[in-house]
């Protein structure tokens, strides 16, 4: 796994934590940092911060596209997978739009449901078509 994957795997687990714990996003990232057991990178962070600054647009893009699926319906690992993979998708010119949409589906494949793969995929794959209308 590359050292990029490993930092969206750890960003995963920050916003999913905050979540669980009923805290805002990205709210125990100053907690593993301040532990840094495991360390947290310069990426972690700039990811977990990304979402959270961006999490309005983000969650608003991804309860109207998904179809059939409220935001509050889908399993919080999905949610959070894809909030990911939102932010590189849409907000950093950094990561190519193949990498964000694979990286978000891998972690799906190794961390969710047997049909959260092809969930994400589907979601992210209609929100890279919309790309250059939805103005963000």
């Amino acid at each position: 796994m590359s050292a990029r994957s490993k930092a969206r795997k750890r960003a995963l687990d920050v916003l999913y934590e905050s979540e669980v714990r009923g805290l805002p996003v990205g709210g125990t990232l100053s907690d593993r940092v301040a532990d840094n057991d495991p360390p947290v990178n310069e990426f972690t962070v700039a990811l977990v911060e990304g979402v959270a600054e961006h999490i309005s647009a983000i969650d608003d893009l991804l309860g109207t596209h998904s179809v059939g699926w409220t935001l509050d319906r889908m399993p919080a690992v999905d949610r959070n997978i894809l909030r990911i993979g939102v932010y590189e998708l849409l907000f950093d010119e950094q990561v190519p739009d193949v990498v964000a949409v694979s990286e978000a589906v891998s972690l799906a494949r190794d961390l969710s449901t047997d049909e959260s793969p092809a969930f994400v995929n589907g979601l992210l794959a209609r929100l890279l078509q919309l790309k250059p209308t939805l103005g963000v």
